[in-house]
């Protein structure tokens, strides 16, 4: 194998383009990028809370 050659593409080397991607768009859109997690991790929390208490024990009195 030359030096020009390169092996086969694989699925891994096809994922690693999709990351390259992501975090190119994650350093441009910076500022919404880390929005958009906040929002998607207050939700989840308080989505979480809200499953834990409307599962509460109901414990005598």
């Amino acid at each position: 194998m030359n030096a020009d050659e390169q092996p086969p593409n694989n699925g891994s080397e096809a994922d690693a383009g999709f990351v390259k991607l992501a975090m190119r768009n994650m350093v441009r859109k910076g500022r919404q990028s880390l929005f958009h997690f906040g929002l998607t991790a207050v939700g989840l929390v308080a989505f979480l809370l809200l499953i834990a208490w409307l599962g509460r024990p109901n414990l005598p009195q």
